[in-house]
Protein backbone atom coordinates (compact mmCIF):
# COMPACT_ATOMS: atom_id res chain seq x y z
CA UNK A 1 0.00 0.00 0.00
CA UNK A 2 1.49 3.60 -1.04
CA UNK A 3 1.47 6.04 1.76
CA UNK A 4 -1.04 8.65 1.03
CA UNK A 5 1.46 11.68 0.98
CA UNK A 6 3.37 10.20 -1.84
CA UNK A 7 0.36 10.04 -3.91
CA UNK A 8 -0.41 13.62 -2.73
CA UNK A 9 3.74 14.31 -3.93
CA UNK A 10 3.33 12.82 -7.16
CA UNK A 11 -0.31 14.31 -8.11
CA UNK A 12 -0.27 17.82 -6.76
CA UNK A 13 3.27 18.98 -5.12
CA UNK A 14 4.98 17.86 -8.14
CA UNK A 15 2.87 20.01 -10.66
CA UNK A 16 2.54 22.87 -8.39
CA UNK A 17 6.74 23.10 -7.73
CA UNK A 18 7.10 23.09 -11.55
CA UNK A 19 4.71 25.46 -12.32
CA UNK A 20 6.58 27.76 -9.54
CA UNK A 21 10.27 27.51 -10.06
CA UNK A 22 10.25 26.27 -13.30
CA UNK A 23 12.12 23.17 -13.54
CA UNK A 24 12.52 21.33 -16.73
CA UNK A 25 13.39 17.74 -15.44
CA UNK A 26 11.28 16.15 -13.05
CA UNK A 27 14.30 15.12 -11.45
CA UNK A 28 15.09 17.98 -10.27
CA UNK A 29 11.97 18.73 -8.66
CA UNK A 30 12.37 18.84 -4.80
CA UNK A 31 11.68 15.78 -2.77
CA UNK A 32 11.78 14.48 1.21
CA UNK A 33 15.38 12.22 1.58
CA UNK A 34 15.24 11.19 4.83
CA UNK A 35 13.73 12.43 8.26
CA UNK A 36 15.80 11.53 11.45
CA UNK A 37 14.42 11.94 15.01
CA UNK A 38 16.66 12.50 17.89
CA UNK A 39 16.34 12.31 21.45
CA UNK A 40 19.62 13.99 23.88
CA UNK A 41 19.54 12.62 27.29
CA UNK A 42 22.63 13.84 29.14
CA UNK A 43 21.56 12.67 32.55
CA UNK A 44 22.18 9.01 31.19
CA UNK A 45 25.76 9.67 31.79
CA UNK A 46 24.97 9.42 35.71
CA UNK A 47 22.13 6.77 34.94
CA UNK A 48 22.43 4.94 32.01
CA UNK A 49 19.14 2.83 32.85
CA UNK A 50 16.84 5.93 31.92
CA UNK A 51 17.95 5.71 28.39
CA UNK A 52 16.14 2.45 27.95
CA UNK A 53 12.84 4.17 28.16
CA UNK A 54 13.78 6.62 25.76
CA UNK A 55 14.65 3.71 23.07
CA UNK A 56 11.42 2.51 23.47
CA UNK A 57 9.48 5.53 23.21
CA UNK A 58 11.56 7.05 19.82
CA UNK A 59 10.82 2.93 18.44
CA UNK A 60 7.04 3.71 19.32
CA UNK A 61 6.81 6.62 17.46
CA UNK A 62 9.43 5.95 14.34
CA UNK A 63 7.79 2.42 13.82
CA UNK A 64 11.64 1.30 13.77
CA UNK A 65 14.12 0.16 15.94
CA UNK A 66 16.35 3.58 17.46
CA UNK A 67 20.42 3.45 17.62
CA UNK A 68 22.02 4.41 20.69
CA UNK A 69 24.37 6.98 20.24
CA UNK A 70 28.00 7.47 21.95
CA UNK A 71 29.59 10.62 22.89
CA UNK A 72 32.96 11.38 20.63
CA UNK A 73 34.86 13.32 23.18
CA UNK A 74 35.46 13.28 26.76
CA UNK A 75 34.30 16.57 28.41
CA UNK A 76 35.57 17.07 32.27
CA UNK A 77 33.29 19.99 33.19
CA UNK A 78 30.18 17.23 31.87
CA UNK A 79 31.33 14.39 34.00
CA UNK A 80 31.08 12.78 30.61
CA UNK A 81 33.81 10.40 28.96
CA UNK A 82 34.15 8.99 25.08
CA UNK A 83 32.25 6.11 24.57
CA UNK A 84 29.32 6.73 27.24
CA UNK A 85 25.48 6.44 25.94
CA UNK A 86 23.92 9.73 25.31
CA UNK A 87 21.09 9.28 23.55
CA UNK A 88 19.83 7.82 20.87
CA UNK A 89 18.31 8.54 17.09
CA UNK A 90 16.60 6.90 13.87
CA UNK A 91 16.82 7.90 10.38
CA UNK A 92 13.62 7.59 8.47
CA UNK A 93 13.56 6.61 4.40
CA UNK A 94 11.03 5.65 1.74
CA UNK A 95 7.23 4.47 2.81
CA UNK A 96 7.77 5.10 6.67
CA UNK A 97 9.12 8.28 6.35
CA UNK A 98 5.98 9.56 4.34
CA UNK A 99 4.22 7.72 6.93
CA UNK A 100 5.67 9.66 9.66
CA UNK A 101 5.69 12.94 8.02
CA UNK A 102 2.16 12.34 7.62
CA UNK A 103 1.72 11.50 11.27
CA UNK A 104 3.32 14.40 12.36
CA UNK A 105 1.33 17.22 10.58
CA UNK A 106 -2.23 15.85 11.31
CA UNK A 107 -1.99 14.14 14.35
CA UNK A 108 1.05 15.27 16.31
CA UNK A 109 1.77 18.70 16.02
CA UNK A 110 -1.77 19.91 16.20
CA UNK A 111 -1.75 17.74 19.93
CA UNK A 112 0.45 20.50 20.59
CA UNK A 113 -0.68 23.34 23.41
CA UNK A 114 -1.37 27.10 21.55
CA UNK A 115 -0.32 25.87 18.72
CA UNK A 116 0.17 28.45 16.10
CA UNK A 117 2.15 27.11 13.64
CA UNK A 118 6.48 26.03 13.21
CA UNK A 119 8.88 28.62 12.35
CA UNK A 120 9.82 28.86 9.06
CA UNK A 121 13.18 30.17 9.78
CA UNK A 122 14.00 26.84 11.15
CA UNK A 123 16.04 26.13 7.31
CA UNK A 124 19.95 25.39 7.04
CA UNK A 125 20.43 27.29 4.16
CA UNK A 126 20.25 23.96 1.98
CA UNK A 127 16.10 23.46 1.68
CA UNK A 128 16.90 21.12 4.78
CA UNK A 129 14.61 21.93 7.94
CA UNK A 130 14.73 21.15 11.54
CA UNK A 131 12.27 21.00 14.24
CA UNK A 132 12.60 20.73 18.19
CA UNK A 133 10.15 19.48 20.48
CA UNK A 134 9.76 19.89 24.19
CA UNK A 135 7.54 16.74 24.45
CA UNK A 136 7.34 13.75 23.50
CA UNK A 137 3.45 12.65 24.39
CA UNK A 138 2.51 15.05 21.69
CA UNK A 139 2.76 11.59 19.59
CA UNK A 140 -0.32 9.07 20.21
CA UNK A 141 1.66 6.22 20.36
CA UNK A 142 3.14 7.04 23.69
CA UNK A 143 1.18 5.68 26.82
CA UNK A 144 0.43 8.61 29.33
CA UNK A 145 0.42 6.02 32.36
CA UNK A 146 4.18 4.61 31.38
CA UNK A 147 5.70 7.36 30.84
CA UNK A 148 7.94 8.45 33.92
CA UNK A 149 10.16 11.33 32.19
CA UNK A 150 8.97 13.88 29.23
CA UNK A 151 11.35 14.19 26.75
CA UNK A 152 12.35 16.50 24.30
CA UNK A 153 13.59 15.96 20.41
CA UNK A 154 15.15 16.97 17.57
CA UNK A 155 13.10 15.71 14.24
CA UNK A 156 15.69 16.44 11.08
CA UNK A 157 13.66 16.40 7.45
CA UNK A 158 16.22 16.68 4.95
CA UNK A 159 15.26 17.42 1.34
CA UNK A 160 16.85 17.44 -2.10
CA UNK A 161 16.20 21.33 -2.49
CA UNK A 162 19.04 23.38 -3.18
CA UNK A 163 17.61 26.46 -1.64
CA UNK A 164 15.73 27.08 1.71
CA UNK A 165 12.89 28.57 -0.72
CA UNK A 166 12.53 25.53 -2.52
CA UNK A 167 12.35 23.92 0.62
CA UNK A 168 9.56 26.24 2.19
CA UNK A 169 7.86 25.69 -0.84
CA UNK A 170 7.82 22.02 -0.72
CA UNK A 171 6.91 21.23 2.96
CA UNK A 172 3.92 23.76 2.45
CA UNK A 173 2.81 21.92 0.05
CA UNK A 174 2.88 18.59 1.93
CA UNK A 175 1.23 20.07 4.51
CA UNK A 176 3.49 21.58 7.06
CA UNK A 177 1.59 24.32 9.25
CA UNK A 178 4.05 27.26 8.84
CA UNK A 179 3.43 29.93 11.18
CA UNK A 180 2.31 32.93 9.60
CA UNK A 181 4.77 36.20 9.67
Amino acid sequence: MKARLREKYTKNVVPELVKEFGYRNLMAVPKLHKISLNIGLGEATQNPKLLDPAVAELGQIAGQRPVITKARMSIAAFKLRAGMSVGCTVTLRGERMYEFFDRLVNVALPRVRDFRGVSAKSFDGRGNYTLGMKDHLIFPEIDYSKVDKVKGMNICITTTAKTDAEGLALLKQMGMPFRQQ
